[in-house]
């Protein structure tokens, strides 16, 4: 599925987190949203997800041709994994899994069998076979967080958010992580936008990156095309590339 956001601004408290933001991923890619703390990558994925919403009607947000600016996140189907993986710790590993399918309403609730299912086939495809009956405290903090994602994929999304998905681990953790979530994409081909303050994780991972600073976009492209040519004298300096003077 395509995501387009269009012109989309959002205060908090006087604070400008967003100023007229325009953005289009395409259908398949895995997108970075890199840049500085408060440079507003995670306000802009959670106004995506169905989280947060602009601050004015001036801005859309659209799932291929359909407008979902005001929609719900359980209307707009995306599945979010927070940066510590949000996991119920008084609740199973599979019944963390199923949670988003058994507070469906009972009409569109799958039947248990299916969840059942369900379960087995996710940790199968996170390559965590046999942990349903585990706590998250008995895992890993890899491992939970290979956890949450399955989770996120249980309600079958059309698109999946990460806000930091590997900034609570270790470098040596992150760095399989990494490998892993670029070979799951591979074989999923899940439209993907992920945030990251981490310039290595952007450009090993990522399709295409966008860089945010103070609300704005400062410059939008594949990995090649940034680093060969930097928009600004902010990419440059933050991506520590020459510029011409």
């Amino acid at each position: 599925m395509s995501i387009r956001v269009q012109n989309i601004s959002k205060v908090f408290e006087r604070f400008p987190a967003l100023n007229g933001v325009t953005l289009e991923v395409k259908q398949g890619d895995l997108l970075a949203l890199l840049g500085p703390s408060g440079s507003g990558k995670t306000t802009l994925l959670r106004i995506i997800a169905g989280l947060e919403f602009p601050h004015s009607n001036d801005g859309k947000v659209f799932f291929e041709d359909r407008e979902v600016t005001w929609s719900s996140a359980y209307e707009r189907r995306a599945g979010f994994v927070f940066q510590h993986y949000a996991l119920f710790n008084h609740m199973t590993i599979a019944e963390n899994i199923a949670f988003g399918l058994r507070v469906r309403p009972r009409k569109t609730r799958p039947p248990e069998a299916e969840i059942q299912k369900k379960i087995k086939d996710l940790l199968a495809m996170v390559q965590l076979p046999g942990l349903e009956h585990r706590f998250p405290t008995q895992l890993s903090g890899g491992q939970r967080q290979r956890i949450a994602l399955a989770r996120a994929l249980a309600v079958e999304p059309k698109i999946l958010l990460l806000d930091e998905p590997f900034g609570a681990l270790d470098a040596k953790v992150r760095k399989e992580l990494r490998k892993w979530l670029r070979e799951f994409h591979n074989q999923t081909g899940l439209t993907t936008i992920f945030v990251t303050h981490d310039q290595d994780e952007a450009f090993e991972l990522a399709d295409h990156i966008v860089i945010l600073h103070e609300g704005k976009i400062q410059q939008a492209g594949t990995p090649h095309e940034i680093l060969s040519r930097p928009a600004n004298r902010f990419v440059a300096e933050f991506l520590d590339l020459p510029f011409p003077s």
